[in-house]
Order: structure tokens, then C-alpha cells, then sequence
């Protein structure tokens, strides 16, 4: 059983902090056995054991900063202040955990965290996009993306605003436990599994889609026939507007292009069929519509990060 610690300081921002509880707590259905431990843990607050979230809520737990360290992955779900100093025991409990070889997350403004303990000097890393200037004024050794919806370095991972913190946690889900089950908890929460785009599709004034003018139709058309080799005209022809038209509007409403949005539907079926498959390589390749074996490979550890064959090890090894 994974254990996750929730770090909750006084001043925390509720909303961030309710959704990784609602998540990884334990009182779901249709989830492993084996489903997190959570803990949340009162680390730097006035008074042991409590911490009071904004101004109208308050967290008491008997947990603290050891079992914080002691967790296998430390969640940081915002900071109390983005202009002031982290206090300084959530700081060396962090790095503490962090050399012990914990997995640390940030949602929104809790990159702000991440970014005082210098874990995140050198590295790519993203926060709510109106943070992401004074996150680089204040810490200009991160390299700060604010069009993502999160950064995954392995060891350390960075999400952006809100909503976009049960992206982050549904991507745990996802290396923890694999794409069947974070998309059995994408469905109660009734949230998409994944979200094409970035956060680029909401900085400073999104684009409404008209009523009936949805791209939904056309998604979910092409998400059927991922196997077939689908182009822009395709897509356009099939959403009865120019490829000019159907790029613009691709951009404007998940914030990247149609190809770049299909393959991130191919891969992602990929990993399904190598989790819940014995399709060999080549027949997975052909399912996805991501043409030869050496092909599929080469697109297929660009974005995983593994090849095919040693992701579906790996995770038989964690389902195991």
C-alpha cells in the first residue's frame, strides 16, 4: 500500500487541499486493495496538530513532520503565501523525504514550496499561470513552463491552477496503479483521465465554445479509429470546416494542434493495451495507428519515457 502525506500549513488554500483528500482518501469504491495510505500532516502551523485552511476551515490530525518524511510520496497542495517564506520545518521535511527517496508533488501555488527547498533548481517545473512570473522573479533557477497542466520529473512533480490538480492526482494514479484504474477514478469523479493541452487554453481570456459548435463530436469520432491514419484534412473534412479553421479552433480549445493531439490519444491507448494486453509490439503499434514497431517505439518512449517492452515490465512488476 502507497503511502501519501498531505503537508498542511496555516493559511493553506482549501480548495487544492480538498481534492487530493477526496482522491486519495479511503473511502472510494472500485479502487485496489491496495489503495493509498493518506495522512495529512500538520507541519509548521502555530499549533501542533492543527492547521487552519484559509479562514474558514481548520485540519487537526495527529500527524506531523515524521510522518511526513516517512512517506513514500509528499504532496504539497499550495502555499500559505507565494510572497513570503515556507516555514522552515515543512522546508527540511521536505528535503529530508526527498533523500530518502520520496516522490514530491506540488499543486498550484505549492510549486512556490518546492522551489524554496531548491529541489527544483535547474528543472523545468509549472504553477497557476498568473503565478508563473513572480514564481520566476523569486526562484530564477527554475525554469518555469506555465502552458503545461504538470511537469513529472520522476522525483519531483509540479502541477498547475485548480482544476488542474485532479489532473495531477489522476496522473499518480496513473504510474501508480496503472491507465484501467486512474480511468475508473476519472469516472467517478467525473473528470476526463486525461486532458489534452496545457493550461495555455485558459491564460487570460478563454475562447467559449459556442452552443452546438462543441469539437467534441469530432473527438470522440477520432479517438474511435486511432488505428487509422487520420490527417488534418480528415479531421476537417469530418468536422465540415477548412484545416485552418479546425487548427485554430484545435489551439483555442485544448491548446495544441490535432496532431499533437492524436498522438497523445495513441499513446495513451498504447499504455492501456500494454498494461491490460499480450498483444505483441507490433500489433499494439498497429491498434494505435503509430505505424512500424521501431516507430512506435521511438514516439512511444518520447513522451513515456521507456520503451514499450520495459513499461509493460515495469508495470506487471507494480501490478504484482
Amino acid at each position: 500500500m502507497p503511502s501519501i502525506a498531505v503537508a498542511v500549513t496555516d493559511g493553506l488554500p482549501f480548495f487544492e487541499l480538498a481534492i487530493p483528500c477526496h482522491i486519495f482518501g479511503d473511502d472510494r469504491i472500485d479502487t485496489p486493495d491496495d489503495w493509498y495510505e493518506l495522512k495529512v500532516c500538520a507541519v509548521g502551523t502555530a499549533r501542533d496538530g492543527e492547521a487552519g485552511a484559509m479562514r474558514w476551515f481548520s485540519a487537526q490530525t495527529p500527524y506531523g513532520a515524521e510522518e511526513l518524511v516517512a512517506a513514500d510520496t509528499v504532496l504539497v497542495p499550495g502555499a500559505a503565501d507565494v510572497r513570503g517564506d515556507p516555514p522552515g520545518e515543512l522546508i527540511e521535511a521536505l528535503r529530508a523525504a526527498h533523500r530518502r527517496g520520496a516522490r514530491l508533488v506540488s499543486l498550484c501555488s505549492g510549486a512556490f514550496v518546492l522551489a524554496a527547498t531548491g529541489l527544483l533548481d535547474g528543472r523545468a517545473a509549472t504553477t497557476h499561470w498568473r503565478y508563473a512570473r513572480l514564481l520566476t522573479e523569486r526562484y530564477p533557477a527554475v525554469r518555469v513552463d506555465p502552458s503545461v497542466l504538470y511537469v513529472d520529473h520522476g522525483d519531483v512533480v509540479t502541477g498547475a491552477g485548480s482544476t488542474a490538480s485532479i489532473d495531477v492526482c489522476l496522473h499518480l494514479v496513473r504510474e501508480d496503479f496503472g491507465m484501467e484504474t486512474a480511468n475508473a477514478v476519472a469516472r467517478q469523479l467525473v473528470a476526463p483521465a486525461h486532458r489534452p493541452g496545457g493550461q495555455a487554453q485558459f491564460i487570460e481570456a478563454p475562447l467559449p465554445e459556442r452552443a452546438g459548435d462543441s469539437l467534441a463530436p469530432l473527438l470522440q469520432w477520432a479517438t474511435r479509429r486511432l488505428q487509422e491514419p487520420l490527417t488534418v484534412a480528415d479531421l476537417a473534412r469530418r468536422a465540415r470546416m477548412s484545416p485552418r479553421t479546425l487548427a485554430r479552433r484545435f489551439q483555442a480549445a485544448t491548446g495544441t494542434t490535432p496532431m499533437q493531439w492524436l498522438q497523445v490519444q495513441r499513446v495513451a491507448r498504447a499504455r492501456e493495451l500494454l498494461e491490460s494486453s499480450d498483444e505483441s509490439v507490433d500489433r499494439v503499434a498497429e491498434l494505435c495507428g503509430l505505424g512500424t514497431a521501431a516507430n512506435f517505439r521511438r514516439r512511444f518512449a518520447g513522451v513515456v519515457g521507456v520503451p514499450p517492452n520495459e513499461y509493460r515490465r515495469a508495470f506487471r512488476r507494480r501490478a504484482g
